[in-house]
């Protein structure tokens, strides 16, 4: 029986899905989702969100039909359910999201904190984990060899901006950090959980030359972007893998862990607020059954012997920062 100052041992929330041009439908075909519509394509889920634009709704219990804006927004909630640790901002500092990445996306960069004011938007530190990954899939990331500011600017021109993009093919159950300033695109065949900064703040500097859903080309940030890419960020590989933690920044701190047969994830997260994403598996809590690519919230407090593990499973656990 969990023992929580929230009287939920999980909260759970409906996903948004988000149109793209470089979508598929591969959330319904992988994990059964009912899509809004039988033919656009959905690029994102956004699982747990709280932009003003998208926030997401509980799904039962006892806070049902709420937004987490308003769970956050009320002080009572707030350290009831994502505890001491939880940072002192306006709006939930978090946004978890599925990507279904059929066509590749633009090449992109999110603004350091030190430039995002100046510029208008915000920064953005996001993870990577690689849920699918079809063969041949790879990741853009950083700059290769040789490249500086002068180079990208005429590759730009000539419309040969991926010679500059460090490539890097990728496997299911890897990961990689993105920070503030990393040139990135996301390549072909791949699905990915996202854990990433509270922000929509992208500049898209080549997107391949290709038309957006409207028919007419993307809106480019050349200028925007440059003034933000790390230029001494030189061919990054993928980070290292294994249970245990994966990414610790300023904003959010990311384990893996793989759980038995009959044992409890709050052994895990013990006590502490936690994202629980399934990766693989099944964690059962009553009547309730979370599966492979679903996301909920353990709050703060909650101890005792449930979110059990069917089978064997695998989780990735996403709280604060120990700092």
């Amino acid at each position: 029986m969990a023992m929580s100052t929230s009287p939920d041992s999980f909260i759970r929330f409906e996903p948004i899905y988000q149109t793209r041009v470089w979508g598929g439908r591969r959330l319904e075909e992988r994990f059964d989702r009912v899509l809004p519509n039988e033919t656009s394509l959905f690029g994102e889920a956004w699982e747990i969100s709280a932009r003003e634009e998208a926030d997401s709704v509980v799904a039962g219990g006892t806070y049902a039909g709420r937004t987490l804006t308003a769970l956050w927004s009320d002080p009572a909630l707030r350290s009831a359910i994502f505890g001491e640790k939880a940072p002192e901002e306006e709006r939930f500092p978090l946004l978890c999201k599925i990507l279904d990445v059929r066509d590749r996306l633009s090449i992109q960069v999110h603004p350091p904190a030190d430039l995002a004011e100046q510029l208008g938007g915000d920064p953005k530190a996001e993870v990577w984990y690689i849920a699918e990954a079809d063969p041949g899939a790879k990741l853009y990331v950083g700059v290769r060899h040789g490249v500086d500011e002068e180079c990208f600017r005429e590759a730009l021109e000539t419309g040969r901006a991926e010679r500059c993009v460090h490539v890097i093919p990728v496997e299911k159950g890897e990961h990689i950090f993105i920070p503030s300033g990393r040139l990135h695109a996301i390549g072909a065949g791949l699905l990915i959980y996202e854990i990433q900064q509270n922000s929509d703040t992208t500049y898209r500097v080549y997107d391949w030359n290709r038309p957006g859903i409207d028919g007419k080309p993307r809106q480019l940030h050349v200028e925007e972007s440059i003034k933000c890419i790390d230029f001494e960020d030189i061919e990054p590989e993928m980070d290292e893998s294994g249970e245990g933690l994966l990414v610790e920044c300023d904003y959010f701190r990311l384990e893996a862990h793989d759980l038995v047969p009959g044992e409890s994830l709050l052994a895990r997260t013990r006590g502490r607020f936690a994202v629980i994403t399934v990766v693989d598996g099944e964690i059962r809590e009553g009547g309730m059954v979370f599966r492979t690519g679903d996301f909920f919230i353990v709050p703060a407090g909650t101890e005792g012997d449930g979110l059990v593990a069917e089978n064997e499973a695998e989780i990735l656990l996403t709280t604060w920062p120990l700092g």
